[in-house]
């Protein structure tokens, strides 16, 4: 009877988990719904769209991740480091046996927008799929005809990642895109003006400025997606480097920016604040310098709308003059090896050489990005085709990790700043990790 009872009891118990199990398998390879899934690709395109698209690769920099210096524009290959495993960048050229040359206009809008290919496979969220998202169907038209006629195919195989298996298996993204990734584009807010939709639109989508410069939950989520999150665009560490916060703190953001001067920064790759360098340096060179002047002033509007945290950030910096000669530990290494491009005030040289004092990467918490660069140097800054005459020189050869964490100390400390001393474990740990920049930047001429 006993034995009945259990065989009853684990039939009514196997049919809920069957069902579940159903669902979850149609949950986890359905397809997103497009709302290209009747359009057919055409075998031409109108040039002005294809131009249009050129436009909007541009506002959604995908260069960055899609090409390498030296090789075919788009061709993939890139690595990428995440806490599973080495992922590489796919090739999107229109080539048909190694790029997308098959993919249809759904197929493209399922993978630019919701993260997955054809056959159902899921991409990993390193491509910013849960801000392409809010791309309108008019710019997606216009990024595919682009991509299927703007560009060179090239056939180059895509490398497969390095994440061990079970940790591979693509099928539970898919869950992860169910919690974190939205599926619905950009809605313009009525109780604000043309100016700032459209910058919202470009940050929250094509620029995805919150992968970023937001900060991750324990799932690798971006903690916030909008400015309705108080996280949005706060500042992150990522790959080595801290992305500032974009809001207005004073201190570690925007707040002392005006929008003249974050236009002038998007276009010229510098102002009186700072000069583009790390992750930025890439933007700049392949993105934001070529927006149009409109977009830039929108971006500059919306950017400019997102409060600070007075909590977070403290009292606004201000200049502390210190007398030219220091005895403190760094001030040497300082006065003999960064004060001729900087400044014995700190000030630097405005617009080519950047102030020191009230940086930044000398009031944030977080020392990463000043490690960074001191060990590594710049990357080419490439304005209107024309290479900066000014690079930050890597110093991992000439300094030691206990001299580099001196004279960073002094620079966090000195002049107001308040960052905090660097630790010399800290400047080891990066140096491990880290290569000197580049000094031949991928620029890309598309057309």
């Amino acid at each position: 009877m006993n034995n009945r009872r259990f065989a009853r009891t684990a039939g009514w118990l196997a049919l809920p988990c069957l069902v579940a199990a159903g669902l979850l398998a149609w949950y986890v390879t359905r397809e997103p719904a497009t709302p290209f899934e009747q359009e057919q690709a055409k075998a031409t395109f109108d040039p002005a769209l294809v131009s249009r698209g050129e436009y909007v690769a541009r506002l959604s920099d995908c260069v960055a991740c899609h090409s390498l210096a030296g090789k075919a524009p788009f061709a993939g290959g890139l690595e990428m480091a995440t806490p599973l495993g080495a992922i590489h960048a796919t090739n999107i050229t229109p080539d048909k046996q190694t790029g997308i040359g098959t993919y249809s206009l759904a197929d493209f809008d399922r993978a630019v927008r919701h993260g997955v290919a054809p056959g159902g496979r899921r991409l990993y969220p390193a491509m910013p799929y849960p801000s392409y998202v809010k791309l309108s169907d008019d710019d997606i038209k216009a990024l595919y005809a682009f991509f299927m006629q703007g560009i060179q195919p090239a056939n180059q195989p895509n490398i497969p990642s390095d994440i061990p298996w079970p940790l591979n298996m693509r099928w539970p993204i898919a869950l992860w895109n169910g919690v974190f990734a939205p599926t619905a584009t950009y809605a313009a807010k009525p109780n604000q003006d043309a100016l700032w939709n459209r910058g919202a639109y470009i940050v929250q989508g094509p620029g995805h400025c919150g992968s970023c410069h937001t900060p991750r939950g324990l799932a690798f989520n971006e903690k916030a997606l909008d400015e309705s999150g108080a996280p949005f665009l706060a500042g992150a560490l990522l790959d080595g480097w801290y992305a500032p916060s974009l809001r207005q703190d004073p201190n570690t953001g925007l707040g002392r920016w005006t929008e003249p001067q974050i236009v002038q920064f998007l276009k010229t790759g510098r102002n009186a604040h700072a000069v583009v360098y790390g992750s930025m340096t890439e933007a700049f060179n392949n993105s934001t310098q070529f927006m149009q002047d409109d977009d830039l002033a929108a971006i500059a509007r919306y950017l400019k709308s997102l409060p600070g945290d007075p909590q977070r950030d403290g009292a606004p910096w201000q200049y502390q003059a210190v007398a030219a000669v220091q005895d403190a530990p760094g001030a040497h290494t300082y006065a003999t090896r960064c004060a001729s491009c900087h400044g014995l005030d700190g000030k630097g040289q405005p617009e080519w050489m950047p102030p020191l004092a009230g940086a930044t990467s000398a009031l944030a918490k977080e020392s990463a990005s000043a490690i960074n660069i001191t060990l590594n140097g710049s990357q080419r800054v490439v304005a209107a085709g024309v290479p900066d005459a000014y690079r930050m020189p890597a110093f991992r050869e000439q300094l030691s990790d206990a001299q580099i964490a001196e004279v960073l100390s002094y620079v966090r400390g000195t002049w107001g700043n308040n960052g905090g001393a660097v630790d010399a474990k800290a400047v080891g740990k990066l140096r491990g990790h880290t290569d000197p920049a580049s000094s031949s930047p991928i620029i890309l001429h598309m057309r």
